[in-house]
Order: C-alpha cells, then sequence, then structure tokens
C-alpha cells in the first residue's frame, strides 16, 4: 500500500498523463455501501465534488478492488468493514464531473460510531427516509439501486 503522499503524486501523475496523452480509459474507483446499526454511512467530501456520499476512492497501483474498498472505508469512517461483498459496477460516462470513472461498488457491515477523518469532513448514519436530497456523484443512483435490490437475488 502506498503512502498517502505517493497515493496522491501517482493519482496526480496519472491525472497529467491521461491530459497529455488525450488516454479515454476510466480510473478505477471504489464505493462501499456501510450497512451499521441504525443505518447506512455516508461521508461529507472535503473536496471537490463537495456533498455527501459513499465512501470510497481509487484503487491504489499493486491493490485490489476489496482491499481499496477496506482501505478506504478505514481511512474516511474509522470503521473496520466485514463482509465484504460486490454489489454493482457502475460506469456511465459523466458519472464523475472531473473524469470517467469505472467503480466497483461494494456492501458490507460495520460496528461503532462512524468519524469523517481523511478525505471526509464527516460521516454520519442516515436511513432511506434521512439521506441527503443533494448527493455527489451518482450515489443517489447507486443507493435507490441497492433499496431496490436488497434482500433479492441478482
Amino acid at each position: 500500500m502506498l503512502s498517502a503522499a505517493a497515493s496522491g503524486l501517482d493519482l496526480w501523475l496519472r491525472l497529467v498523463y491521461n491530459e497529455v496523452m488525450e488516454i479515454r480509459t476510466p480510473f478505477a474507483t471504489v464505493d462501499i455501501i456501510i450497512r451499521v446499526p441504525g443505518g447506512i454511512v455516508l461521508i461529507k467530501r472535503k473536496n471537490k465534488p463537495l456533498g455527501w456520499a459513499l465512501p470510497g476512492g481509487f484503487i491504489d497501483r499493486a491493490e485490489s478492488a476489496e482491499d481499496a474498498a477496506r482501505r478506504e472505508a478505514h481511512e474516511e469512517t474509522s470503521l473496520r468493514i466485514t463482509g465484504l461483498s460486490q454489489f454493482h459496477t457502475y460506469s456511465a460516462p459523466g458519472r464523475d464531473p472531473r473524469f470517467p470513472t469505472l467503480s466497483v461498488v461494494f456492501k458490507a457491515r460495520a460496528r461503532g460510531k462512524p468519524r469523517g477523518r481523511d478525505d471526509a469532513r464527516e460521516a454520519r448514519i442516515f436511513t432511506r427516509r434521512t439521506m441527503p436530497r443533494r448527493m455527489a456523484f451518482d450515489h443517489r443512483a447507486i443507493l435507490n439501486d441497492y433499496f431496490r435490490h436488497r434482500g433479492r437475488p441478482w
């Protein structure tokens, strides 16, 4: 696993390379639907695009999507997740206003009180009824899919 500074440099190099070389390949990311007693954990982002979002981020070099999900969940919410399983993959153009991304979305469970850290200004528990109106990226659509399909086999 890369240090925060190294992973930031790696991301910067990928962004510059992407812009200069006009590569149109999406960046690989993860998002995690973390279910805790009382609801789902969302983070309030420190960086643009601002707003409430699922915990998540970029998959580092030499890191599996599953390991990235565990790392990002802990870095942004202070929670250790269990029962990690893949939910769905989202790749619609424009889902991230900065550049193309492909996100492997996982679902997991955790216990404890989430605390916003790293890229998260805040971490809070929401229910289906109390979800924020405005959310970053396509995370509202992801959660709508989750609530619609929860408990049903794919």
